[in-house]
């Protein structure tokens, strides 16, 4: 990462503290079971599913904190899945943000249904500048026999 780069995280960095928190919620919809999303046979609310969500909702609390062309991507999520909710469920989610280091952000989140506590975790999430690091990305292809320029 260039200077530039680095002290323009540094400075998004500098506008977050912790406490910030974030909601969302949805329902549990056939679509979005273990048995729909491949991820098991049953017909209840799937891990990967809540894990997307728990990203979502980190990710979304941050993101108004964001300087045009900043933004942040996920580098580490340690859930765990507590309780299985059927079809028919809402689901809220939880994030709180915990710790500020540099550029890398850390948050608590959970999700809960009508019941209880579902599942909750850690995940970390890290400033970046959008467009060097789309750039970066794109460059992977260029060094993959068969990829963009072959």
């Amino acid at each position: 990462m260039s200077k530039t780069t680095e002290s323009l995280a540094n400075n998004e960095a500098a506008r977050l503290e912790a406490g910030i928190r974030g909601y969302a919620e949805e329902d549990v919809t056939p679509e979005r079971t273990a048995v729909r999303m491949g991820s098991g046979g049953l017909a209840v609310y799937a891990t990967p599913r809540m894990t997307c969500m728990m990203e979502y909702t980190a990710w979304s609390s941050v993101e108004a904190y964001m300087a045009q062309g900043m933004g942040t991507v996920g580098t580490k999520l340690e859930i765990s899945h507590v309780s299985a909710s059927p079809v028919g469920s809402r689901i809220r989610f939880e994030s709180e943000l915990t710790e500020v280091d540099r550029r890398r952000l850390v948050f608590h989140v959970a999700a809960y249904d009508d019941s209880g506590l579902i599942g909750e975790g850690t995940h970390e999430r890290f400033i970046i500048d959008n467009q060097k690091f789309m750039d970066k990305t794109q460059k992977k292809l260029e060094q993959v026999p068969g990829g963009k320029d072959e």
